[in-house]
């Protein structure tokens, strides 16, 4: 399949014909200021989506992942542009980075005591360059326990819950006006979810279920987990988050795993189909698209990045 990718601001999306794509699967910048990265101090414009709008046809579906915070933001700057919102499906993992905080080490702080160090970690995840081992040998962490009284009150405070799932929104352009679903699918390609190609096969010792089963599988529901949650069967899709720098060449750092995106790419299109990222990143979204048969389109204006992704679709 052929893939179009440019290295320049998504804005106006040129290059790429008004209603010439078959579906859209982005992982746009949340506004978060995710590690003090610039590019993701601001969500995108609305302007960006009412593009993404014009270049796709009527009826075609899209999934813009988001954050738990902003995805409201999001989806109101989704369906200002004129997108319909149809879901939210949950990217759920139990493996998530804990972002709080032992606020009784700041009371000690404020109260000009100095915390009392009571060890050395011994495990984070492996994340840093060489693994973690090798970078907490050079670099130990110390533990600190309050030493106020103060701060002996309210030790293990904190400000923040572990995240364990991310929102991806699933949107809609509005249907040809007057058309059914069946009609616009006949006039465009698109209208429908692929659910045929999304369905979650039977466990090997599990038997059939419904009154009616499905050679396939189950329907597909709106949460794709990385891990079992211990429930006997596990009746969504499994999707493991990739470890920073898993390929050598690759230092995007919110690098996606394309396993997610080949579910997301399956969900909302068809063979030889078009695919669109405003958001390129590393590239992704395209790699999954070419291996599921999808032509793909892709925009990045970081070039770094798009070099990235210049070397994976070339060798995908």
């Amino acid at each position: 399949m052929k893939y179009c990718i440019y290295n320049q601001c998504c804005l106006g999306l040129s290059h790429t014909d008004d209603g010439s794509i078959d579906c859209l699967a982005t992982d746009p910048p949340y506004g978060i200021g995710y590690h003090g990265m610039d590019w993701d101090k601001a969500l995108p414009p609305t302007k960006i989506w009412a593009d993404c709008l014009r270049v796709l046809k009527p009826g075609a579906f899209g999934c813009v992942f988001s954050s738990v915070r902003l995805m409201h933001r999001m989806m109101v700057a989704l369906e200002d542009s004129g997108f319909v919102i149809r879901d939210v499906l949950f990217w759920a993992y139990l493996n998530g980075m804990p972002k709080n905080r032992n606020i009784a080490l700041d009371i000690d702080k404020e109260l000009g005591v100095d915390s009392k160090v009571v060890g050395e970690y011994k495990y984070v995840q492996g994340y840093k360059k060489g693994g973690a081992d090798n970078y907490y040998a050079k670099n130990p962490k110390k533990v600190l326990s309050p030493a106020s009284d103060m701060g002996r009150k309210y030790n293990g405070v904190g400000n923040a819950i572990k995240p364990v799932y991310e929102p991806i929104i699933l949107v809609q352009k509005p249907l040809d006006k007057g058309l059914s679903v069946a009609k616009n699918i006949l006039k465009h390609g698109v209208g429908g979810l692929n659910v045929e190609d999304t369905r979650i096969p039977y466990d090997k010792n599990e038997g059939k279920v419904g009154h009616n089963p499905h050679p396939k599988g189950r329907v597909c529901g709106n949460i794709v987990r990385t891990d079992p949650f211990e429930d006997g069967y596990d009746k969504f899709f499994l999707v493991p988050k990739v470890r920073q720098n898993k390929d050598s060449f690759n230092t995007h750092p919110t690098l996606k795993p394309v396993e997610i995106m080949h579910h997301i790419i399956k969900l909302i299109s068809f063979d030889h189909q078009t695919v669109l990222d405003p958001f390129m990143g590393s590239g992704s979204t395209g790699v999954s698209a070419l291996s599921l048969n999808r032509g793909f389109v892709g925009y990045e204006v970081e070039s770094t990045y798009y070099g990235i992704a210049q070397k994976r679709l070339k060798h995908t």
